[in-house]
């Protein structure tokens, strides 16, 4: 599909980007050669720390529609640059208007959690399926409590009451997710643990999840909706609450099975992490460079939409969702139905 373009990542400090006619030219002082990326290919620039645009490229890709967004080492965001505002007004008025609307907003983010809880027990039946003894019980068990999760979504009567599900929930799913390592004592995995995360799969959820969220507000800018004005997460300033809404459904699938998946298949190592003072712990330049490798990878595996009846790369998903949520605000769609998988 012609939509289905290419994100350039850029990790190692030093290197400045520069337009080059139509292209980018990525240098760095300690590296030879001149590499030249055709703009026309490129659907957005994702800089860390350290990496350094000239005016002239950034101009360009205001211009193209093209945004770029910096990220720190751990994939925490930092900025992001657009041009100008697209799409139409009327959609983002009924964006407002159905985030003001009690009912509307109950049922979009119960949809939208639903299509999480769905999801996450999705991972563990499949992770059972390959295993046996002590982890495939424990595993059937906890695809069980997901199944009791979700059904508590059907009595919930506000917002509010949908966050509450939603943290048990992934209480309960991530309490499971030593039985999804092949060597947990390996990976000290127990739990969820953020800011700073204090283990390997901690570190590589959180980085993962920046990647998702750089993907997820790229789509909802691209359809025109506002990404800061969302139906589940509060709205405050210079927090994202769509975007994180709509992460919410692709976060099993698409960020934890690829990191499981790594850990069990060793695709990384213990020396790709670096733990720190303060215990937590952080790719190195070489474990990010792989992780990037791998998340570019999977972005091009083709999955089921049950909606759509065909299948769809895992970088269009969230532009698939993103305008099906604006056909719902529009009123094109009754209902806005999770993106999910059996």
């Amino acid at each position: 599909m012609t939509e289905l373009l290419n994100t350039l990542y850029v990790q190692t400090p030093g290197t400045s980007l520069h337009l080059d006619g139509d292209t980018v030219r990525v240098f760095h002082p300690d590296q030879t050669g001149r590499r030249l990326l055709p703009l026309v290919r490129l659907d957005h620039l994702v800089l860390f720390t350290g990496v350094t645009p000239t005016d002239d490229l950034l101009l360009r890709c205001a211009d193209d529609g093209r945004s770029v967004s910096w990220l720190t080492g751990s994939g925490r965001f930092r900025a992001r640059i657009v041009g100008p505002i697209s799409g139409n007004p009327l959609l983002r008025q009924a964006q407002h208007r159905a985030a003001d609307a009690v009912d509307q907003r109950l049922q979009l983010a119960v949809s939208m959690i639903a299509g999480k809880i769905h999801n996450s027990r999705q991972v563990l039946l499949r992770a059972a399926r390959d295993t046996s003894g002590h982890r495939q019980t424990a595993l059937r068990a906890s695809a069980e409590l997901m199944a009791e999760r979700l059904a508590l979504l059907s009595n919930v009567a506000s917002a509010n009451e949908v966050l509450g599900v939603e943290g048990i929930a992934a209480r309960d799913y991530f309490a499971a997710m030593p039985y999804l390592l092949t060597n947990s004592s390996e990976w000290n995995a127990s739990g969820r643990t953020k800011r700073p995360p204090t283990d390997p799969l901690n570190c590589l959820l959180s980085f993962l999840y920046g990647m998702l969220r750089v993907s997820v507000q790229g789509a909802l800018e691209q359809v025109g909706l506002d990404p800061y004005i969302g139906f589940l997460h509060g709205v405050r300033p210079g927090k994202p609450a769509l975007a994180l809404d709509l992460m919410e459904e692709f976060r099993p699938l698409l960020t934890d099975r690829l990191a499981i998946t790594m850990l069990n298949r060793r695709e990384v190592a213990r020396n790709d992490f670096e733990q720190l003072p303060n215990s937590g712990y952080r790719l190195t330049d070489l474990g990010r460079k792989t992780v990037l490798q791998a998340w570019q990878q999977s972005r091009q595996r083709n999955w089921r939409h049950a909606q759509l009846n065909r299948d769809v790369p895992a970088a269009l998903l969230p532009l698939v969702q993103a305008r099906l949520l604006a056909r719902h605000l529009r009123g094109d769609l009754d209902t806005y139905q999770p993106w999910t998988v059996n």
